[in-house]
């Protein structure tokens, strides 16, 4: 067990950080909920312009890095081939950055937005519907991805270009900070991270474990308790530790392409023998509508809200702000993971394609499986609002796909692949946390180390769950995301000055590729 090349401090300090959090919830539930929920509404109150701020300028400021001089760079050395090719590449990366939350969110979110819809307009009208069939596709859309790639650009140049044989955060940044991220401050960052990643984890079971547990209950009558939510979670903690334990290649490369034909063929069965033109062109309408008022949805608020007659409907607060700070928590692991992926690609590769085929995949999820329920709702086939009303939204997924031929069939494949997105979402989380652990990483991080994260991402919620206080972690990784804010920006800045140094001082030049060699990992 080689044990040096873990950076305890940091290792440590993550696992007491979580266990401050962790413990208060477990012995005072009440009062620990009381409190990270009093902390949320403030956050998303008080600085709900700062997320949407912070995803308008990540999208901007991607596009100009690809269409610049900056997306010509490679992630290597000029002989250095891509790693993965595109179909894998484009599989880890969105098993890694949506996981089985879009299977959730992607067949019920319109209901919600159905019932309250955004811009005051009157629930269940015909006003609505437009808005219930092309919010999911916003927010999981090209600000999400955008959000997500940023934290990529130092993390893999930084890996590939400069040669540093670490995977962090803080080192990322270290062409601002200096000399400063080995002091204390750089442990802060790296936790920071560690611990949106846990709690945004906390989250995906959350809304994961429900559904597959609903899923088993349909097809073997076996009662939806606590006991099965934790089989689940411990047979998903099985998978991602057997995937993590067998390495990038071996394991969570298998994962995904096994992953994206479940999730094509799901697509496929629905497309075909659901409403199919109804899908079709409600689709094609939705793109364009998110197209036509991309940036009214990315920048409203209720600034008049309870003045002058207007009611507040905090839509804003309670869905886009929402969503963009579970991307921040989420996106220095995704970008980790992208970069860790990414060798051999251009950073115009990596930015457009982790963009595209990011937005593509979810504009087909909630596409296909959203507007099928919303047909079966405004066709009066199946009153879905009324049945997840009162049973839930998981049962009302499950009830969904049993308005399908071959129902049983579908809901055993669909049952399968949520376990293996969240399969997926896991082990590449515990690979990156593993990573972040490590004073230096050759290829992969240490087995042993892997799979300590892989049990500890389950542990926790599953204590949490026992306890009813799932929820909470979850808002409490919204918090978290807060401080996440600026280290974005941080990280950013720190990309620009370091391949403008490093741009200006390179006379390797090929085509419209660049290539450069250096050792420098300092501070300019």
């Amino acid at each position: 067990m080689k044990t040096k090349l873990i950076d305890w401090r940091t290792f440590i300090s993550a696992l007491i950080l979580l266990l401050c959090v962790c413990l208060p919830l477990i012995f005072f539930p009440e009062a620990g909920a009381e409190l990270v929920n009093a902390a949320n509404s403030f956050m998303t109150g008080k600085f709900g312009f700062l997320y949407l701020a912070l995803g308008l300028l990540c999208f901007v400021f991607l596009l100009y890095v690809a269409i610049s001089k900056y997306g010509n760079i490679k992630l290597g050395t000029k002989q250095d081939d891509k790693e993965f090719g595109s179909f894998s590449w484009a599989a880890m990366l969105f098993a890694a950055g949506i996981g089985s939350s879009i299977l959730y969110w992607g067949m019920i979110e319109w209901a919600y937005y159905y019932q309250g819809p955004p811009f005051g307009i009157a629930p269940e009208s015909a006003a609505a519907i437009p808005w219930a069939a092309s919010y999911g596709i916003f927010h999981w859309g090209p600000i999400a991805w955008a959000i997500y790639t940023l934290p990529a650009l130092p993390i893999a140049y930084f890996y590939y270009v400069r040669k540093t044989s670490v995977l962090k955060i803080s080192e990322a940044v270290r062409p601002v900070i200096g000399k400063w991220i080995d002091t204390p401050i750089g442990i802060i960052i790296d936790v920071l991270f560690m611990f949106g990643l846990l709690g945004g984890a906390g989250t995906t079971l959350a809304l994961g474990t429900p559904m597959i547990a609903e899923g088993i209950n349909n097809l073997t009558g076996i009662p939806v308790t606590l006991g099965l939510k934790a089989i689940v979670m411990l047979i998903c903690t099985l998978i991602f530790a057997i995937s993590a334990y067998s390495g990038l290649t071996k394991g969570i490369k298998v994962l995904s392409d096994i992953n994206l034909w479940l999730a094509i063929f799901v697509l496929l069965f629905v497309f075909i023998f659901g409403p199919t033109l109804f899908i079709t062109e409600t689709t094609f309408t939705s793109v364009g509508q998110v197209a036509d008022s991309f940036f009214k949805m990315a920048t409203w608020l209720e600034p008049f809200a309870n003045l002058a007659g207007f009611e507040e409907t905090r839509f804003p607060e309670s869905w886009t702000v929402f969503y963009w700070a579970w991307w921040v928590v989420y996106a220095p692991f995704v970008g980790l993971f992208v970069a860790r992926i990414s060798r051999g690609r251009t950073i115009r590769e990596m930015v457009l394609g982790t963009m595209i085929y990011g937005t593509f995949g979810s504009i087909l999820f909630f596409g296909i499986l959203g507007n099928f329920g919303l047909y079966l709702q405004l066709s009066g086939q199946f009153d879905v609002i009324g049945f997840m009303n009162e049973h839930g939204a998981p049962a009302a997924i499950i009830a969904i796909l049993e308005q399908l031929p071959l129902a049983k069939m579908m809901i055993g494949v669909f049952t399968v692949l949520a376990i293996i997105f969240l399969a997926t979402t896991f082990d590449s989380s515990s690979f990156i946390l593993a990573a972040v652990v490590q004073k230096k990483i050759q290829s992969e991080p240490l087995r042993w180390n892997r799979l300590f994260w892989a049990f500890t991402l389950c542990l926790l919620p599953m204590v949490l769950m026992f306890v009813g206080d799932l929820e909470t972690l979850q808002t409490a990784s919204i918090v978290a995301a807060f401080p996440v804010i600026f280290i974005m920006a941080l990280l950013a800045w720190s990309f620009i000055k370091a391949a403008t140094v490093d741009i200006r001082t390179s006379k390797h030049y090929h085509s419209s590729t660049i290539y450069i060699h250096t050792k420098n990992t300092d501070d300019e």
